[in-house]
């Protein structure tokens, strides 16, 4: 047997021993959900080590959405929930759709598979107070539609409720998830078409199906309104909205 070693023992830093035992007391419950962590200076006597390793850990459980941060004060730790680990992911996706076409094309198949599925549990599950609901949404945006960014949000709340209606907090996520990159990615590179009435139209025949619990039509008339506005925009680099506003998200 060769005497190099096979399983070199790495030296790991400071920060990163630091960095574990603060998670450790976050996840016992230690520390709860909206309590301050102790101070930089009773935990450089707790772990024995310098300012900078309590900082450097500090600042990678802030990273990870674990803790946050104000100047002057104790970190706290947030209250986790399935927006707020999941909202991680947010400059990372707002970059690769930046910077690469194909990333775009395959939020939009994300989008269609994902809403097919809510849109068909919606159909199975929906309520009275959920069609009202919808209902209201959908005449909110038709008010809105001389107001580009307004409209978009109202089409962001719409889908989302949409997704709501499953019970589900997780789906609801992913649905403000995808669509918040898409609401970034629209203010930045397209224009408006003008397609808003047709828009409000697709969406009151989605509302007519899931009202009629009829999961298959719902799911149709979703597939040809998301196709549709699929179609109305692609990856352009360097494009700018012009002074007509910016292209709703469907």
């Amino acid at each position: 047997m060769s005497a190099e070693a096979q399983e070199p023992i790495v030296r790991r830093k400071l920060s990163d021993e630091v960095f574990d035992r603060l998670k450790a007391m976050i996840v016992s419950g230690e520390v709860a959900p909206g309590a301050a962590l102790p101070s930089e200076r009773e935990l450089m006597v707790r772990f024995g080590v310098g300012r900078p390793a309590i900082r450097e850990a500090m600042q990678a459980l802030a990273n990870m959405g674990l803790v946050t941060i104000n100047h002057g004060e104790r970190a706290r730790v947030r209250r986790l929930t399935a927006g707020s680990a999941m909202r991680q992911l947010d400059p990372i996706a707002q970059l690769l759709l930046s910077v690469s076409p194909e990333s775009l094309e395959h939020l939009k198949d994300a989008r269609l598979f994902f809403e097919r599925g809510m849109v068909r549990r919606a159909a199975e599950l929906a309520t009275p107070a959920d069609i009202a609901d919808l209902r209201a949404l959908c005449a909110r945006q038709g008010e809105l539609a001389g107001d580009s960014t307004a409209f978009m949000g109202a089409d962001m709340d719409l889908h989302t409720r949409i997704a709501a209606i499953s019970g589900n907090p997780i789906y609801v996520t992913v649905s403000q998830m995808m669509l918040g990159w898409l609401r970034e990615y629209h203010a930045h590179m397209l224009i408006w078409q003008g397609h808003s009435e047709r828009t409000l139209a697709e969406h009151a025949e989605v509302i007519d199906h899931i009202e009629a619990h009829n999961p298959d039509g719902a799911e149709q008339a979703l597939v040809r309104h998301l196709t549709r506005s699929n179609h109305l925009y692609a990856h352009r680099e360097g494009a700018k909205p012009t002074k007509g506003g910016i292209l709703p998200l469907s």
